[in-house]
């Protein structure tokens, strides 16, 4: 298999999503299949049934046609004149030399194949409409069918033909720090990439790369033991905010304002500021020198200075992991790989970059050039040139962030076994990445083990801001970042305080415990569906009051539509597990509405998989809401517990199956789900 195929889904309206193979941005492709391998279409994947029909009938129709013709298809914008609507005749009457009405005539004669029979309903010249559009009607019974295959526990979606073992970075907090809100989309994002690739049948380790090692927290350390020798800390009782001023302080007292002490002598300011500036400098220099020391005395894994670095790392994970459950995020320690595991690698690599001349001196420093990439096996450049080349050591012999990361690169390849590695990263960072992604590849390191597979692959799934609902940088009102945990709280609490009056008007107000179970997951889900139901390359606006409204295209609807769903099934006798009386009931699909909520539900699959391979959960995320929406029209137009018996029963199975969909969905963004609301 030569080069990346990443996948990237054109969704074709409400009904049908075509998947088409393109590159994604950021990805330094290898030789790595992302989806595993292709996959053959699942139990009751219409679309891809339909695509495979029409194309086999545009073969037979046109034999001297080259590779794989596109049939073009989409929703019909007119549900009168049918289903679905193939567009393809009007670009192959060019090349075919002949009118689109035509080719379109010799498609529908060539019609009758194993893909489409049963499907939809017999194409006729009559199914030709304009120019050349082909009108396709899906056959009632063939769609029930499709629903039969389609409701399983696997819910129509495939085993990947090859599972890969996946590493997605999804974490990057810094030691002795509070999280603050610009932490957030990673982890959101990153964890439900996580979800969908493992509820896909691939294999994912989650990896937190922490910021804990060098010359900044070498000053915290410093700082903390300062303040222990003097009583006025106790690592026992250590928080992080202890920790968070610390930081702050040692940042302050090691920088030494020499621009002002030059000015103060350029313009001759007089004896009295320019001894304040000496003062100033050289007590900087001192702490600076101290925080020097100290971190020799880190390396060196000085036992009492060790322990106080020790104590600053526990405190400040077990704050970061807190936060992660207080989100629904899933991490945990074995997950977390910081800096400092990496120290005693950094050395060895760019010894081994520079002997065999991929690193090489520039003023001092260590550079590797990266603008004329060579080429793999297949002929094809290993990356695409960049200008800029890439600093992995510093004149004083110092590492950088770029060489951590190549070496977790290496790591993630050839040590956990990564065939695609995944960084939910934000999209500042996209230059790095690909310094970083480039160095990996020309060193190799990218090479996986089993020498037919080729390389894994490096992808950025970058991300944009969170913005205020000023439209500006989300920040407090004194200008400094919205610590974290806060902001969550007080979501929930907001939360809370909605469903509670919701549920004062209904009459059945909640408990306290019940609120704060309810207003926990309403405000998950309004926070990650905000987030993840946007483009991630796009800043989000972070409005409490727009992400918690029970109407429109936000989490609690979506929560609101699966308790709806669950409420019907209660109120029909549902028993333990969700099971009714006839759960196998034959499905009646007679009325549109029952039709499109069909169309919405065989969409999952698909929707699922182009959300996985082309990293982007909001594709998931509208498929989801759409499926919210179409439970609404059916509500409305079609009873359910007081239909005819038959209906009755079909009826309730189709909402077993879109409760089974929804609520499959969510635990694949890493939204929490409830009973009632």
């Amino acid at each position: 298999m030569r080069g990346v195929v990443n996948y990237a889904s054109a969704f074709a309206g409400n009904a049908l999503s075509i998947i088409a193979p393109m590159t994604s941005t950021g990805t330094e492709a290898g030789n790595s299949s992302h989806a595993g391998g292709s996959v053959a279409p699942g139990a009751g994947d219409v679309s891809s049934r339909l695509r495979a029909g029409l194309i086999a009938a545009m073969r037979a129709a046109f034999p001297q046609l080259e590779g794989e013709p596109d049939p073009l298809v989409s929703p019909n914008k007119n549900p009168a004149l049918g289903d679905f609507q193939c567009n393809a005749a009007m670009g192959l009457s060019k090349k075919l030399g002949k009118s689109p009405r035509e080719v379109a005539a010799a498609i529908v004669a060539s019609s009758r194949n194993a893909w489409l029979d049963g499907l939809i309903e017999p194409l006729t010249d009559g199914a030709i409409a304009g120019p050349g559009f082909i009108n396709i009607r899906l056959a009632t019974a063939g769609l029930a069918g499709q629903l039969e295959a389609f409701d399983t526990p696997a819910l129509g979606v495939p085993a990947p033909v090859r599972a890969q073992r996946v590493v997605i970075d999804l974490m990057g907090v810094n030691l002795a720090k509070n999280m603050h809100v610009g932490h957030l989309r990673s982890p959101v994002i990153g964890d439900a990439l996580a979800r969908m690739l493992t509820r896909l049948g691939h294999s994912v380790v989650r990896q937190n790369h922490v910021g804990d090692w060098g010359l900044n927290i070498a000053m915290t350390t410093a700082r903390v033991q300062q303040l222990v020798a003097k009583g006025e800390l106790s690592l026992a009782t250590l928080t992080l905010d202890d920790l968070d001023k610390a930081y702050a302080f040692s940042q302050r007292e090691c920088q030494r304002d020499l621009a002002g002490l030059e000015a103060a002598k350029r313009w001759n300011m007089g004896p009295k500021a320019i001894a304040e500036l000496e003062e100033q400098v050289h007590g900087a220099t001192e702490a600076f020198a101290h925080a020097r020391s100290t971190l020799l005395k880190l390396q060196a894994k000085d036992p009492a200075t060790h322990a106080v670095w020790q104590r600053i790392y526990s405190v400040t994970m077990r704050a970061c992991l807190d936060v992660c459950t207080l989100i629904n995020v899933q991490l945990s320690d074995a997950d977390t790989a910081g800096e400092s595991s990496y120290a005693d690698e950094l050395a060895p690599m760019v010894e081994e970059l520079q002997a065999r001349g991929l690193a090489v001196q520039d003023a001092g420093a260590l550079i590797v050039r990266l603008d004329n990439p060579p080429k793999d096996a297949w002929g094809e450049l290993l990356f695409e040139p960049i200008s800029e080349p890439c600093l992995i050591r510093k004149t004083d012999g110092g590492y950088l962030y770029a060489t951590t990361d190549v070496a977790a690169c290496r790591r993630r390849v050839q040590k956990l076994g990564a065939e695609r590695a995944i960084y939910a990263v934000d999209a500042r960072q996209a230059l790095h990445l690909r310094q970083v992604f480039a160095i990996a590849h020309l060193a190799g390191y990218s090479q996986l083990a089993a020498a037919e597979n080729g390389r894994a692959s490096f992808e950025h799934a970058a991300f944009g801001a969170i913005l205020g609902s000023d439209g500006r940088p989300f920040k407090t009102r004194t200008g400094d970042s919205v610590k974290l945990s806060d902001l969550l709280q007080e979501t929930f609490d907001r939360a809370g305080q909605v469903v509670q009056a919701r549920a004062a008007e209904r009459g059945t107000p909640y408990s306290a415990s019940e609120l704060a179970t309810i207003g926990r997951a309403v405000g998950i889900a309004a926070i990650k569906y905000s987030d993840l139901s946007t483009d991630r390359v796009k800043d989000v606006l972070f409005n409490v009051d727009a992400m918690l409204a029970f109407e429109g295209d936000t989490g609690p609807y979506l929560l609101y539509a699966l308790v709806r769903l669950k409420r019907i099934r209660e109120k029909a006798g549902a028993g333990e597990g969700g099971t009714v009386q006839n759960e196998r009931a034959a499905f009646v699909l007679e009325h549109a509405s029952e039709k499109a909520l069909a169309l919405t539900l065989l969409r999952y699959p698909q929707s699922l998989k182009s959300a996985a391979d082309a990293l982007e959960p909001h594709r998931l995320c509208q498929m989801l809401y759409e499926l919210a929406k179409a439970c609404a029209v059916f509500y409305d137009q079609c009873p359910v517990i007081d239909a005819p018996p038959t209906q009755r029963a079909s009826r309730l199975r189709l909402c077993g199956l879109a409760e089974r969909v929804l609520e499959d969905g969510l635990a694949c963004l890493g939204i929490p789900t409830l009973q009632r609301m």
